[in-house]
């Protein structure tokens, strides 16, 4: 890069790190995850694992930066989730409607032939803001939790073998309102592994995998008193293997399945019930494993225009012995339905769109407010990105 795109690069950075941190995405449409990373990933259903075509392809698999040239790309999602709750003690929906989510990477090809990558990207979170004190603590109820994920990369290739590794640095806030457990905003920090290969079985067909070690993260000192063992609130693991087959030039198909361990973090998979919140093997939210299917397509219809679409069917980790804490983050989405494509402007800079829906989806069961307790979610997201190429 020159000098000038350089510093440009730099302060876009820095810029869209900051509102990252500060950022507040609502629960994303795996669980506590996002379908996708970056723009094109949603246009795709989230799908990519084994299809190595932009820079936060990284972000999917640590190896597909092997298959990338020397690129730029930032992105912003506008993520707008509708939670509510309906129950005997009253009909309740979560006033914050609409949250930034931006995306950030860079892929530099290395005179030894090798490529670095650095990515920063929102993975997920959970978000409620309900008006009303449905606990009876006195204020309105919610909470809000951002993780942000930054993923420094080094990827090669080696004949039909492409691989990649990725430490991984991620800090996560956390804020609840209306819970006799801790108040204000609090913060934790922490890291873990995540690393890919790529195969090309022939010029049509390439197969991928990836996975992500736990997350372990400091804990949350001033909700000691919510989450299991004192705070700690690590991130859950994933794997996902995939394909991606090319019949034509212009038309690529993928598949992803995903697995995500959501059993691996007892703040998130304990069941509510004794011992008491915030002890050793205290309650959780009561999250089970989950497993995703993701169906994905490009089709390039010109050196301008690319199409992009894609499905995913999440199972949903809350059963209804889980509504009680559940009211706090309806992760219940299954059908996720996804367009976009990517406008070439010219042959080094294209700006990328993306519209994702997923439809309401709801679960009953007993909670504080009642036998009977409804939380359902709906979610639409509208993304637009920016890639250069070098």
């Amino acid at each position: 890069m020159n000098k000038q795109l350089g510093q440009t690069v730099s302060r876009l950075g820095i810029t869209l790190t900051t509102a990252m941190i500060l950022a507040t995405p609502a629960m994303a449409t795996e669980g506590m995850f996002a379908l996708g990373f970056s723009t094109n990933q949603r246009a795709m259903g989230g799908t990519g694992v084994a299809y190595g075509y932009e820079a936060m392809s990284a972000t999917l698999n640590p190896a597909n930066a092997a298959n990338v040239g020397h690129e730029f790309q930032l992105g912003l999602d506008i993520f707008s989730p509708d939670r509510g709750i309906a129950s005997a003690g009253g009909n309740f929906r979560s006033n914050s409607k609409y949250f930034p989510v931006p995306n950030i990477s860079y892929n530099k090809p290395l005179a030894n032939g090798n490529v670095f990558n650095i990515s920063v990207y929102g993975n997920g979170g959970m978000n409620t803001d309900f008006p009303a004190p449905l606990f009876g603590a006195g204020s309105p109820t919610g909470i809000d939790l951002s993780q942000l994920f930054i993923s420094a990369t080094y990827a090669g290739k080696s004949g039909n073998l492409s691989w990649g590794i990725s430490p991984t640095l991620v800090v996560q806030t956390f804020r609840a309102n209306g819970l006799p457990f801790g108040s204000g905003r609090d913060w934790s920090y922490g890291g873990g592994l995540r690393a890919g290969i790529v195969y090309e079985a022939s010029p049509q067909l390439s197969l991928g995998l990836s996975a992500s070690s736990k997350m372990n993260m400091s804990k949350f000192d001033k909700y000691a008193n919510l989450f299991e063992n004192r705070g700690e609130f690590d991130v859950p693991g994933s794997i996902t293997a995939g394909l991606a087959y090319k019949p034509s030039s212009q038309l690529t198909l993928m598949m992803d399945v995903q697995r995500i361990f959501y059993s691996g973090v007892d703040a998130i998979s304990n069941p509510v019930g004794p011992p008491p919140f915030g002890t050793p093997g205290g309650p959780g939210f009561g999250w089970d494993d989950i497993n995703i299917l993701k169906l994905g397509l490009e089709y390039k219809a010109n050196d301008t225009m690319t199409w992009r679409a894609g499905y995913a069917y999440s199972e949903n980790p809350v059963g209804p012995e889980d509504v009680g804490l559940g009211i706090l983050a309806p992760g219940v989405v299954t059908h996720h339905l996804t367009v976009g494509g990517t406008y070439a402007f010219n042959a080094n800079n294209a700006i990328d769109f993306a519209i994702e829906y997923a439809p309401n989806n709801s679960v009953t069961g007993p909670s504080a407010l009642g036998p009977n307790t409804t939380i359902d979610m709906d979610q639409i997201s509208l993304s637009v990105g920016w890639t250069r190429k070098f």
